[in-house]
This record gives C-alpha cells, sequence and structure tokens, in this order.
C-alpha cells in the first residue's frame, strides 16, 4: 500500500479553488459511450478559496516491464479537503494507480486536474495514468472541431505536459472506435493527430507508454443488451486496432454488465481474445460492473459486482496486462446502468467488491 505523508490541507489543493468555468477541470470519462461526468469540481466538492500551494513537477517512475499495477480513477466523494484526503489514502489500498480521464485542452496551462494528479504523486506514492479525449461519446459530438488550429493546440499540450511530467501513462483519445462509428471523416483526422503527437511526446519523454483507447464491447461487435443493438461477430471492429501501429499499450474500456447478465456468462477467452489481436501489452483504463440493477431483468447486487472482479481477475490472469483500473472508486451522481459502479457506497460502506478489488493480484 502507498505511504501516506500526511493529509492535504485545503490550501494545497488547487483543485478547490474557484475558477472560471471554462477552466474547471472535469472528471470526463467514456463510461461505455452512454454517460459522462459533466459535473464540474466546483459543483461537486465547495470552493476553497485559501492560497494555492505551488506544486512542483515530478516525473514518474517509468513503469517497469512485466509488472502488473491496478487502481482506480480520480473519483472522491466530493473535492474537499477531508473527502480528497480519504480518496487518497483508499486508492492507496485498492491499488497502485490513479487515473485522470478528460479533455485533452486540459493538459494545457488553463487547467488543474491533470497537474495536481502529476503533482501529488511523490506524497500519495502512486502511478498518475493520464488519457485524454478529444470526443464526448454520449452526444456523438467533438469536443471543439478538429480544425488546424485545435489540433496544433492538441499537439502541444500533449508534448509540452510530456516535457514537463514525464508521465509513466498517457493515453491520446478515449474509446476512440465509438467516434470512428459516428464520426469517421473526424476519426481519419484524429489517427493523424495520434500519430503526430506520439512521435513529439517520446521525442521530449520517451520512457511514457503512449497508447489509446477502445470500447472493449462495441470492438467485438457486442452491441446488444443495454447497449439497445444486437451482439453480431460481424459488427466487429478489430481491424482498428491497426490503424494505430505507433502505440506501446493497447488501452480498452469494459463494461459488459451492459451485455451479460451474470459474470459467469463471460466465455473463458473473453479477455484472452485480445492477444490474438494484438501482441502489444494492455491497459485497462475503465473496468466497471453495478451494484445496483439498471433495468427490468438486467438484475445485479453486491454479490454480483464482486462476483465480476474475481471474474476479472481470472481471465485476465494470463494475459500481459500492464494495468487494470476500476471505473469509480466512490459512487458517483450516474444514473443507471453506471448507478453503483464505485467500489465504495457514497455513505462511505466499502463493498464487497472493494476487498476482491484489493486482494486480487
Amino acid at each position: 500500500m502507498p505511504r501516506l505523508n500526511g493529509p492535504l490541507s485545503a490550501a494545497e489543493n488547487p483543485l478547490m479553488r474557484t475558477l472560471p468555468d471554462a477552466r474547471l477541470p472535469r472528471p470526463y470519462t467514456g463510461l461505455a459511450a452512454l454517460a459522462i461526468l459533466a459535473w464540474s469540481l466546483s459543483g461537486c466538492g465547495g470552493s476553497g478559496t485559501g492560497p494555492v500551494a505551488t506544486i512542483q513537477p515530478a516525473g514518474a517512475e517509468p513503469p517497469q516491464a512485466g509488472v502488473r499495477l491496478k487502481g482506480v480513477s480520480l473519483s472522491p466523494l466530493t473535492f474537499q479537503g477531508p473527502d480528497f484526503n480519504e480518496f487518497f489514502a483508499l486508492a492507496g489500498q485498492s491499488g497502485q494507480i490513479v487515473e485522470w480521464v478528460g479533455d485533452w485542452d486540459e493538459l494545457g496551462p488553463a487547467s488543474d486536474g491533470p497537474e495536481v494528479l502529476a503533482g501529488l504523486r511523490e506524497r500519495f506514492k502512486y502511478q498518475p495514468v493520464f488519457v485524454a479525449a478529444v470526443y464526448d461519446q454520449s452526444k456523438g459530438l467533438l469536443l471543439r472541431p478538429l480544425d488546424a488550429a485545435n489540433l496544433q493546440s492538441y499537439k502541444t499540450a500533449a508534448v509540452e505536459f510530456a516535457r514537463k511530467y514525464r508521465p509513466g501513462y498517457l493515453g491520446l483519445g478515449v474509446e476512440v472506435n465509438i467516434m470512428w462509428e459516428k464520426a469517421p471523416a473526424e476519426f481519419e483526422k484524429f489517427v493523424d493527430l495520434y500519430a503526430e503527437t506520439y512521435d513529439a511526446v517520446k521525442a521530449v519523454s520517451p520512457q511514457t507508454r503512449v497508447f489509446t483507447v477502445f470500447q472493449l464491447e462495441r470492438l467485438k461487435g457486442l452491441q446488444g443488451g443495454l447497449f439497445g443493438g444486437r451482439n453480431d461477430a460481424s459488427l466487429a471492429q478489430w481491424e482498428l486496432l491497426e490503424r494505430f501501429p505507433k502505440a506501446d499499450l493497447v488501452g480498452f474500456s469494459t463494461y459488459p454488465g451492459l451485455v451479460f447478465k451474470d459474470p459467469l456468462d463471460l466465455p473463458a477467452d473473453y479477455y484472452s481474445e485480445i492477444t490474438r489481436r494484438t501482441a502489444k501489452p494492455v491497459i485497462f483504463t475503465e473496468i466497471g460492473w453495478s451494484s445496483q440493477t439498471p433495468a427490468a431483468g438486467w438484475e445485479t447486487d453486491e454479490a454480483e459486482q464482486e462476483a465480476f472482479v474475481r471474474r476479472f481477475f481470472q481471465l485476465t490472469a494470463e494475459m500481459p496486462v500492464d494495468a487494470a483500473i476500476w471505473s469509480f472508486l466512490f459512487d458517483q451522481p450516474l444514473g443507471p446502468p453506471f448507478a453503483g459502479m464505485g467500489l465504495i457506497s457514497r455513505d462511505g460502506r466499502k463493498r464487497p467488491a472493494f476487498d476482491a478489488w484489493s486482494a486480487a493480484p
């Protein structure tokens, strides 16, 4: 478990200061294209206005090859001081990673979220993971046009962030196969942006592992169940992996509870199929199974959530997984099917899945 060097005071927490809305960092995430955390930090945690501590850049230790890490996304109950500190203490019990997923533009100088996560790694002893998005899956819209100015801005932001913080992991793109489905012309621009940014980031931070992220269920052609379509192998999108040859890892989000009603229904090769499609190591940037029934006929509970955690580690035991990240440590204010997906309820009760996740190798 990471060693904590003392609690973080309100004055030391730049996430608690009041900023113009356009500059508020957001805990954005793909969430299987059905939900995005649209709440801002001011809206879910107060507005401390004390002095802001200087957070020094701290280059992450390069990830060790062959060592599997696990962790959670940056998902405290609120961003107020006590809740923020409690998050890092409990995140340390659940793994070695804390992940930020958000608007690519927030890698630039106008926002605090990624900077805070990079700067606090020495205090709380975790490996930060950063995943930057250009597309809003729930709305089927780009966060901003992929015109020449924005493409250059994205590239510059990623390179300068990598130069300053030397992150161990940097994801460029969230569930990009959904962008391919809904905005194919923009996807082609993203492919070029990714390749150019990969080269530029590696030039300033060679140890950074750069990757993009796919939504696994849709990549496999599983679009039935709560996705609302049909499961059809002919809809598989595995060929999209080949569009990103410059990748140190291949990233996936996975929410099989949107397609399967019981963790035991997952085929034995549900995850190992990935190794037949790519020889690269894997990072699971979003993993989730709800503890609350999302719809009639899709009953679930905390025992089933725990069973999925155990099933996930069983099915990935022999895979080259660099990191596995559960989407939420604490329940977030989301509706079905993502309500109740946290390892901890909003009243602070650890679910059985928390212990199962923490104990997993």
